[in-house]
């Protein structure tokens, strides 16, 4: 094995921790929190703070990476994460709590902006949707093994949280044996005005690869945060709505690879829209399946399959799109739209849930997978057509 493909597996499987840290936070927490009397309404507030951290520190880092490369931004935000769990066991405050799962966000922000973009700046584009879906499939992986820690707390309260501490220091401590790299740059970013300038640019060439993103965040937090509401209210057992949550995790981490491996073959594009309206007829037949359970399990599935790997195809897409000077800015709008996206799922899902009793909760998610499916197929540029343009 060379130095590059080292580099690779130590970097997605830092990527693994974090999805693990992130997937055992959502339910330990919210367990937590519903056990201590806290309202639902103040649970889903306090589930937000990672995002938040993201969008709040996403202007500014874009200028740390140009001038101290890949590795320091990487090692800064593994050292957050590791810090921020360290310090949860001792002092249980609902907004101490807060704070460190902001912190939490910015930490997996940086992580995860140093390590897409290191990793779509040093694969070639033959074998960019594969090494970008393996970087998708081990984050999930992580994300579905994460709650499994939660039924820790009957044990003690805290084990989870130090048990987490330990397999992100772990893995933290692996990235000490790579070489620092950089990427590849034409000016020198020394002011929020330029960033913004930066951000304009990057949006020029790739938006229509941001919304893959952002769709992919809208579904899996309105997914894992509205549908245990939804699914409760019209009469499923706790057991079943895991189940049906399990189901989509299982499809849309099996299906990552394959999918990006065909991305390579046949366009990022063309199975950005395939993807994108099988999800949607997918959720769509889900509305009329709801009191089917074996034919809602096939569906969510089936789902999952599909429209599971959005985010890694956008990142791949993005990068397809992008001019090479102008990849950190743009894995930057991916996780900034992946985390609008996220914000505004739960938020939606309420609402619909709320006010549209009549109407299948499935059916927010398949007409906003439509509207993307139909804009990507409409104003979705082929990659050789925007790179004759130079920045």
């Amino acid at each position: 094995m060379n130095k590059e493909q080292i580099r690779f597996w130590i970097l997605i499987s830092i990527v693994a921790i974090s999805g693990f840290s992130q997937g055992m936070l959502l339910p330990l927490i919210a367990i937590i929190f519903e056990n201590d009397g806290v309202s639902s309404s103040l649970n889903g507030l306090h589930a937000t703070g990672l995002y938040i951290g993201i969008l709040l520190i996403s202007p500014f880092m874009e200028y740390p990476l140009r001038k101290y490369g890949y590795k320091p931004v990487i090692i800064f935000g593994g050292l957050l994460v590791v810090l921020s769990l360290v310090l949860f066991p001792f002092w249980k405050s609902f907004w101490f709590w807060f704070f460190l799962r902001l912190l939490i966000g910015i930490g997996d922000h940086a992580l995860h902006f140093g390590t897409q973009t290191w990793i779509t700046s040093f694969s070639p584009e033959h074998q960019r949707g594969r090494n970008i879906s393996l970087y998708g499939l081990f984050f999930g992986a992580g994300f579905a093994v994460g709650p499994l820690m939660a039924p820790l707390i009957n044990i003690n309260e805290t084990l989870p949280f130090i048990l987490s501490s330990c397999l992100c220091l772990i893995a933290w401590l692996f990235l000490f044996t790579l070489k620092n790299d950089f990427p590849e740059q034409t000016i020198q970013i020394n002011s929020l005005k330029e960033t913004l300038k930066r951000f304009k640019q990057a949006t020029k060439y790739g938006w229509v690869a941001f919304l893959p993103p952002f769709g992919y965040g809208f579904l899996e937090t309105s997914v894992n945060g509205s549908f245990p509401v939804y699914g409760l209210r019209i009469g499923l057992e706790v057991s079943n709505v895991s189940l049906l949550l399990t189901s989509f995790a299982v499809g849309a981490i099996v299906f990552q690879l394959p999918l990006g491996i065909l991305s390579d073959k046949y366009g990022r594009r063309n199975i950005i829209m395939a993807i994108l309206f099988a999800g949607f007829l997918s959720f769509t037949t889900a509305g009329f399946l709801e009191d089917i359970l074996i034919g809602l399990t096939i569906c969510l599935f089936v789902a999952g399959m599909v429209v599971g790997s959005t985010f890694s195809l956008g990142i791949s897409y993005m990068a397809d799109l992008m001019p090479k000077n102008l990849l950190p800015t743009g894995n930057l709008l991916c996780g900034v739209a992946f985390s609008i996206g996220s914000l505004a799922g739960p938020f939606l899902g309420g609402v619909f849930i709320q006010h549209f009793k009549s109407i299948s909760f499935f059916n927010i998610i398949s007409l906003m997978l439509f509207l993307i499916f139909l804009t990507v197929a409409i104003f979705g540029s082929k990659p050789e057509l925007v790179k004759k343009e130079t920045y």
